[in-house]
């Protein structure tokens, strides 16, 4: 029954004269009231600061994973403050072009690059590939034998170590749709190849282990399988990637981005690794900056089962809870440090039984149909992965900072649902 730890919520918050949520000198309820929900709110002080605590923490080669979370308004952010970009769809390439960003300062990542989102990249003058497979070294080189320019590669290597995480983002053990595995023999092959190859200019590795890790002994073993990897090829960047866990309910702790990036650092030079050793944080960067605010529709009670409140989004706004299992907390914005003794379950409004965003969350006694609901930690993975499911338009996204609300992505209409539709 313990009020919301305000450890989870945005680095402006405050509470108000009314007791009320404030956000980046916003009041939340008036947000609601003027945007309309679901709503993600953002706090721009807060992305801006963890931008620059990561480029303090790993230099200006760090690189911003916008799988994460991606507007043009958040791409921006990420440049101004010192931040590369890390994309891995044409998609994402095109919105961080768009944003202004130049195409040396974005990273393209990916499994299965087309040859065409290849072909726009390289000619662009992209920062850095990050090479997955054989079949991608093939069609960069096709490409550079047209007449592209030669290509700038990390080779993406899995070295094995199984993060204690869920097995859907886990991605450094062998069995992994990603990169070139190391007790395999194919990594060495893969570097071979590139470093051999006229259109390839090889940099470095790239790895990565998993998403929502908490503790950094398991990046630091990463680093000592792959150091004899790297001392032996004398490549000049080291990639790490990312994965930092965040927070998402009361009474978690995860390691702070310099905590994180100081554990990275001291294993590299225990191990003698001397490449420019660079990352690629994105949850940790955005993640606790956003709240998600829902109105309360229908509450159901089921006698001695479980009391049911219906909100007006769901798996379309947040789907990590159905696809990871993920945890949250709910709370009322209304009175952000009440007691929160009442358990329910809080649920979307999709046709789905698994349309369940908490499965027992604590909320305060007086709950009530018409309340303005929130849910902190949704800044990562909300936006990116939001959904037309059952046709509902996806929300809005809003950054707010210094008493000011700009309106960065609009909600979409019903007739937005119909302007791909030819009928």
């Amino acid at each position: 029954m313990s009020p919301l730890e305000f450890s989870l919520l945005p680095d402006t918050a405050t509470i108000g004269a009314d007791g009320q949520l404030v956000i980046g000198g916003c009041d939340t309820l008036e947000l609601a009231r003027r945007f309309g929900t679901p709503l993600y709110v953002y706090d721009e002080t807060h992305l801006r600061a963890r931008c620059r605590e990561a480029v303090a923490a790993f230099g200006p080669g760090v690189n911003f994973a916008t799988k994460s979370f991606l507007c043009v308004a958040m791409a921006r952010l990420a440049a101004e403050e010192g931040c590369n970009l890390d994309v891995s769809t044409a998609g994402e390439y095109h919105v961080a072009r768009a944003a202004g960003v130049a195409a040396d300062r974005l990273v393209l990542h990916g499994n299965n690059k087309s040859s065409e989102e290849l072909r726009r990249a390289i000619a662009e003058g992209v920062g850095r590939i990050i090479v997955d497979s054989f079949d991608e070294l093939d069609r960069i080189e096709a490409l550079v034998a047209e007449g592209l320019p030669v290509a700038r590669v990390l080779i993406r290597v899995t070295p094995g170590v199984e993060a204690h995480t869920h097995e859907f983002v886990r991605t450094g053990q062998d069995d992994s749709k990603f990169g070139f595995g190391l007790a395999s023999g194919l990594a060495e092959a893969a570097v071979t190849r590139a470093a051999a190859s006229p259109a390839i200019d090889l940099l470095g590795i790239h790895a990565h282990i998993g998403s929502q890790v908490f503790e950094s002994r398991f990046f630091e073993m990463a680093v000592e399988v792959l150091a004899p990897f790297l001392q032996r090829f004398d490549l000049p960047e080291f990639s790490v990637g990312g994965g930092l866990g965040v927070a998402y309910v009361n009474g978690e702790r995860a390691p702070s981005i310099t905590e994180w990036a100081g554990a990275v650092h001291r294993a590299c030079a225990a191990a003698g690794i001397t490449a420019r050793v660079t990352a690629e944080p994105g949850r940790s960067l955005v993640a606790q900056a956003a709240v998600t605010l829902y109105e309360v529709g229908t509450i159901k009670d089921i006698p001695d089962i479980r009391t049911y409140v219906s909100v007006d989004g769901g798996m379309s706004d947040n789907l990590r809870p159905m696809l990871y299992g993920s945890r949250y907390e709910a709370f009322l914005p209304r009175e952000v440090a009440a007691d929160r003794p009442r358990v329910i379950s809080l649920v979307g409004k999709h046709c789905e039984s698994g349309d369940l965003l908490i499965r027992d969350a604590l909320v305060p006694a007086d709950l009530r149909v018409g309340d303005i609901l929130a849910t902190p930690v949704t800044g990562a993975y909300g936006h990116s992965l939001s959904s037309n499911y059952n046709k509902v338009p996806r929300p809005a996204v809003v950054f707010v900072a210094d008493g000011e609300a700009r309106l960065v992505v609009r909600r979409e209409t019903l007739d937005d649902l119909l302007s791909l539709d030819l009928g």
